[in-house]
C-alpha cells in the first residue's frame, strides 16, 4: 500500500494538486484544507481537476485514535465504484490536545491518503 503525506500548515486555507493512483485507479486531485473557526475544526473537499468534479465537500478532519477511521470510506460508490481510497488522520505527537486538528495544532498531526485500507486483511 502507498499513502502520500498531505502537506498541512497552520494557515486556514491551503489548495494543492496531487497525482496519486488509490487501488491502481489514477486520480488527478485538487485539494482544499481549510479551517472552520466557528466549529474549531479543519475540513478538507477533493475535486478531480481533470473534469472539475467535486468528490467530496467540507469533510471534517477527525483523527484515528487505536481505531481505524477512514475519512472516505463512505464514499466508495464515486467514480463508478473505483472510489478514492482511504484518508486518515493520524497524530504526530503524543498526546496532542484538543483530540482533533484545531486552530493552533495541525502541526501536531498527520493526514495519509492512499489505497482502500482493509482491516479484515489485517
Amino acid at each position: 500500500m502507498i499513502y502520500h503525506i498531505l502537506p498541512v500548515s497552520s494557515e486556514p486555507r491551503r489548495v494543492f494538486l496531487l497525482d496519486l493512483s488509490p487501488d491502481g485507479f489514477s486520480l488527478h486531485a485538487r485539494v482544499e484544507i481549510r479551517y472552520l473557526p466557528a466549529p474549531d475544526f479543519w475540513v478538507v473537499s477533493i475535486w478531480d481537476d481533470a473534469t472539475g468534479e467535486l468528490l467530496i465537500s467540507q469533510i471534517p478532519l477527525k483523527c484515528s485514535y487505536g481505531q481505524i477511521n477512514d475519512l472516505l470510506a463512505p464514499f466508495r460508490y464515486l467514480r463508478q465504484g473505483r472510489g478514492l481510497g482511504s484518508l486518515f488522520v493520524l497524530k504526530n505527537t503524543d498526546a496532542p490536545d484538543p483530540p482533533d486538528p484545531a486552530e493552533n495544532n495541525m502541526d501536531q498531526f498527520i493526514i495519509a491518503w492512499g489505497d482502500t485500507f482493509d482491516a479484515d486483511q489485517l
